[in-house]
C-alpha cells in the first residue's frame, strides 16, 4: 500500500525525484489525488513551515522542500484537475513599485502553494493596477511585499487604488517584508500582516476563514 508518510518525509528531506516516484506509485495504487495532496505533499510542507517558523530550518531547506513538492505536483496536478479537486483559495502575490527584491516573496509563494492555495506570482516592481487586475481575475487575497522603507508607501498606494476602483471590499490585502510591521499594516488599512512565509500561510487561511 502506498505510504503517504514517505511522500511527506521525501518533501522534508528535499528528495524531488523520490517524491515524484512515490506520488506516481500512490496513483497507480488508486489512492485518491486529494489524499496524496493533503497527507503527502501538503503534510510535508506543513512540517517544513512549522520548523521554519521555529528557526529549526532555514531558507535553503525550505527552497529544497518546495522544489520536491513542485516535482510531486507535476505528477499529481493533471489527475487533480481531472478529479475536480479545488484549491483552498486563490492568492496573487507581488513586490510593489520601486522594489526589485523577490526572495521573501518567492518563499511566500512556495509556502502558499505548499498549503494548497492556487498562487500567482505577479513579479516585482509592480504598479497598483497590476494587483487590481489580479483581483479582477479572481484572486481572493492580494499579497504585497516590500523590502525597502522607501517603497513601503507604494503599499498604501495599492490599497488607495483598490478603493478608487471599487474593489476594496471584494478582496483581502496582506502585507509583509522586512521593514513592514503590524502597526504599519493597520495604518494603511491592510487586512493582514505576516512577519514570515509560514505566518503568511496562517494569515491567509485566517482571512479566508479556513482555520
Amino acid at each position: 500500500m502506498a505510504d503517504l508518510q514517505k511522500i511527506a518525509d521525501g518533501i522534508i528531506k528535499g528528495q524531488a525525484e523520490e517524491v515524484a516516484k512515490l506520488v506516481q506509485q500512490a496513483l497507480n495504487e488508486n489512492v485518491s489525488p486529494k489524499e496524496i495532496l493533503d497527507n503527502g505533499l501538503i503534510g510535508g510542507m506543513n512540517i517544513i513551515g512549522k520548523r521554519f517558523k521555529n528557526n529549526e530550518v532555514y531558507v535553503p531547506e525550505v527552497l529544497i522542500a518546495a522544489r520536491a513538492m513542485h516535482r510531486g505536483m507535476d505528477v499529481l496536478k493533471p489527475v487533480l484537475v481531472e478529479s475536480g479537486v479545488q484549491p483552498i483559495g486563490k492568492i496573487a502575490v507581488g513586490t510593489v513599485k520601486g522594489d526589485l527584491h523577490d526572495i521573501g516573496k518567492n518563499l511566500v509563494v512556495m509556502m502558499l502553494q505548499g498549503a494548497g492555495f492556487e498562487t500567482t506570482d505577479l513579479g516585482i516592481d509592480l504598479l497598483p493596477e497590476k494587483f487590481v487586475e489580479a483581483a479582477k481575475q479572481g484572486a481572493q487575497i492580494i499579497g504585497l511585499s516590500a523590502l525597502l522603507t522607501t517603497t513601503m508607501p507604494a503599499m498604501k498606494k495599492v490599497i488607495d487604488v483598490f478603493r478608487e476602483s471599487g474593489l476594496r471590499e471584494k478582496v483581502k490585502i496582506m502585507v509583509g517584508g522586512a521593514p513592514v510591521t503590524q502597526e504599519y499594516a493597520d495604518e494603511i488599512g491592510a487586512d493582514g500582516y505576516a512577519s514570515d512565509a509560514a505566518s503568511a500561510v496562517d494569515k491567509a487561511k485566517e482571512l479566508l476563514q479556513l482555520s
